[in-house]
């Protein structure tokens, strides 16, 4: 992420066997690692030295940040002794990382001056990752700039047999090193002052003079006289002034075996714990096995790794295990080795199921104090890796509270309008508006009393929401308002509550898909397609939101009575348009035959007509089904809230087209007031049973009363 960005972790992350978070104190499959490290390979383009070697410069920052800085740097003074104690920072971090599974490093000087590094791990392939670090390490500590170059690469035989083993050739030039002459030679002579300064000084002051040397500024060692040495040459005694009885209780932990292995001493509490080292002939390798560095238990592996960290463990006697942790010391003289050790413990946990006391560790010993700390540190471990998976569990809490929180907001807005929606999650109170004009479309299935009553619940259930599906999915392409579904009646609305000019244009188009959906649907009696009466009528309406248990976007007025009119007036499978609604098309690309003047329920004789088609658009294009998804309006927003709007980019309808006027001839109106069309310009009607009941209850009186007179605030209280 730091260096290519969270996108490219996110694609990286969405690859099959990747997961997305990644814990501090949890353990890792390495498959695992080589898989993140394939993926990224081919995800970057790049080759795998260049993303491991990246990834080495990476984690060394990683660490200085992670608050290693101090320790890194006081590792050594040069590289060669930073590379040194790598091991052993290793194995003071295994004190709290218990799994941890470092490599091994091991520095090697040859004949001709050349530095070899030798690595060794468990890991095969991940090699790159140490020139990218030790190049961090040369630049940042030590000023210089390293470059690192493969000379072998190989299985290690002298350690397990399936660890890599790759060998280093290592130049290190420093950056900072003086390139004029004059200037060495100016440093060289002020360094030179400031010694004899000091010289000059303590004899004026007739000091007596120290035996032990002094440091300037500048790093030079001055020695006074009295002290004619010029390097530090350490003193032996003639003999060694300790007993064997004080030097096995001053190390309780330590062993001296000889080139075969053969136990030749060991401390008090060595041979408490293992008795059998006691005995005569007893080898190291009987009781013992080498952990760290993993090396065969030979005195050759054993010298070649002798400035490494040696950690041993015991076979297994009852039921306790000994680790133990320490140097290895060549004695040329007697051709022995000394292991000088401690119990390798991690807290106090460990020290009583070991069976030890912090009495049994000698005073000296700082195991004393690591076993204090680190219980500390690892119980503030436990505490960050709780706090680290709680963090984690909230994450996975949020991400799924989020998509919980999406598809509740799918299902309001698929109930109220996006904006009367967020009104209302605001907590705030949404006022009831009034629309000029807007077209209603009412729809009901022909003969649904009859199915009711000849099928079982589930067929009726699974028709009709067969039949419904297909009609959201309409409303969304011609982006008109769903109002309600009540048994088989279906109402929608164009230009509510987005007011529209297209508002009958829309409607329009979305009768006609209903039809053409409706031929989709079977009828569980017949087994043929189903019949649908469809109605429309243009006006204006009141809208508002009704109710706070379920609350419904409701429409008022006059112009639904009307509309559920031309709905239970209609023929079926014909689209019945009222006088307002006709006219609002009748300048447009749809081909519409008057039906005549009929008699409706509550409203007296008028003229209605039937639209036929789109002569523009073909049925795919009215379903949504071409390639595309091309939008079929383009307009203003309707009215005085158009102002301001942005205008919907989409395909215009052309109004250039001539428009197809159908003359009708009358037919004589049946005696139930309805006229029937002319089956010369219409399709033949298939035989169908009436079924007009009105979806609301009227006075009967309404039948003679003039549509002029004829006032109603009935409406869909849904």
């Amino acid at each position: 992420m730091e260096r290519f960005g969270q996108d490219t972790w996110e694609k990286l992350s969405s690859l099959s066997g990747v997961q997305d978070t990644f814990m501090t104190y949890t353990v890792y499959d390495d498959l695992l690692t080589l898989s993140l490290v394939q993926e990224a390979c081919s995800l970057l383009d790049v080759s795998a030295d260049v993303l491991l070697k990246l990834f080495g410069e990476h984690f060394f920052l990683f660490c200085k940040q992670a608050g290693y800085d101090t320790m890194l740097r006081t590792l050594g003074g040069n590289l060669v002794e930073f590379i040194g104690n790598l091991d052993s920072l290793h194995s003071y971090l295994a004190l709290s990382y218990q799994e941890m599974n470092a490599p091994s490093f091991r520095v090697e000087t040859t004949d001709d001056g050349k530095m070899l590094l030798h690595y060794y791990s468990d890991r095969k392939g991940l090699y790159h990752i140490v020139p990218g670090i030790m190049e961090a390490v040369a630049s940042e500590f030590f000023d210089s700039k390293v470059t690192m170059v493969v000379l072998n690469q190989s299985e290690e035989d002298e350690r397990t047999g399936k660890k890599e083993h790759v060998v280093f050739l290592v130049k290190q030039i420093n950056k900072a090193c003086k390139t004029a002459n004059q200037d060495e030679s100016s440093d060289r002579w002020v360094g030179d002052c400031r010694c004899m300064c000091m010289i000059l000084f303590y004899i004026l002051c007739n000091k007596q003079c120290f035996k032990s040397s002094l440091t300037s500024s500048d790093g030079c060692f001055i020695y006074f006289p009295g002290s004619p040495q010029c390097t530090f040459s350490p003193c032996y005694p003639d003999k060694l002034w300790l007993e064997e009885k004080a030097f096995c209780h001053a190390f309780p932990f330590h062993i001296v075996f000889d080139e075969n292995l053969r136990v030749r001493q060991t401390g008090v509490n060595i041979q408490r714990f293992v008795p059998g080292l006691q005995a005569r002939d007893a080898t190291l390798n009987q009781y013992f096995t080498i952990i760290h560095p993993q090396v065969t238990f030979t005195i050759e592996s054993i010298r070649k790794f002798i400035n490494s960290q040696f950690v041993l463990k015991s076979y297994k006697d009852n039921h306790t295990t000994l680790k133990l942790r320490g140097q290895m010391l060549w004695m040329d003289s007697l051709g022995c080795m000394l292991y000088l050790c401690s119990p390798k413990l991690r807290s106090l946990l460990e020290l009583q199921d070991v069976g030890l006391h912090l009495a049994d560790l000698a005073q000296h010993d700082v195991t004393r104090d690591l076993v204090l700390l680190n219980q500390q540190r690892l119980a503030e471990m436990e505490l960050t890796n709780q706090l680290e998976r709680k963090k984690e569990e909230l994450r996975i809490l949020s991400r799924h509270l989020e998509a919980e929180k999406e598809k509740t907001e799918t299902l309001l807005y698929a109930m109220l309008p996006r904006h009367i929606a967020n009104q209302l999650k605001d907590g705030k109170s949404v006022q009831a508006g009034e629309f000029e004009v807007c077209t209603i479309l009412f729809s009901d299935v022909v003969t649904f009393t009859n199915i009711c009553a000849a099928c079982e619940p589930i067929d009726i259930v699974h028709m009709l929401n067969l039949m419904y599906s297909k009609f959201d999915r309409l409303t969304n392409v011609h982006d008109i308002y769903k109002v309600e579904t009540i048994g088989d009646a279906y109402m929608v609305v164009g230009g509510v509550p987005v007011p529209t000019e297209t508002h009958a244009h829309r409607v329009a188009n979305f009768a006609l898909g209903m039809r053409i959906a409706a031929k989709e649907v079977t009828n569980p009696i017949t087994g043929k397609s189903i019949q649908i009466r469809v109605g429309l009528h243009t006006g204006p309406v009141l809208a508002g939101v009704v109710g706070e248990k379920m609350p419904r976007y409701c429409l008022f007025g006059d112009t639904v009575n009307t509309a559920s009119r031309m709905e239970s007036h209609g023929v079926p499978d014909h689209i019945h348009l009222s006088g307002s609604t006709y006219r609002e098309l009748k300048d447009a690309e749809f081909n519409i035959q008057e039906r005549g003047q009929i008699e409706v329920k509550g409203k007296g004789l008028m003229t209605t007509y039937f639209l036929l088609e789109n002569q523009l658009l073909s049925d795919d294009s009215i379903m949504g089904r071409e390639d595309g998804g091309i939008c079929l309006y383009k307009e203003r927003l309707h009215g005085q809230s158009r102002k301001g709007k942005e205008e919907k980019v989409c395909k215009v309808l052309s109004d250039t087209e001539p428009r197809v006027e159908t003359e009708t001839k009358h037919r004589e109106t049946p005696s139930d007031g309805i006229t029937a069309p002319d089956p010369a310009r219409l399709d033949t009607i298939a035989p169908f049973a009436w079924d007009i009941t009105p979806p609301y209850e009227t006075n009967a009186s309404s039948h003679s009363t003039p549509s002029n007179n004829y006032k109603s605030s009935l409406c869909v209280l849904l």
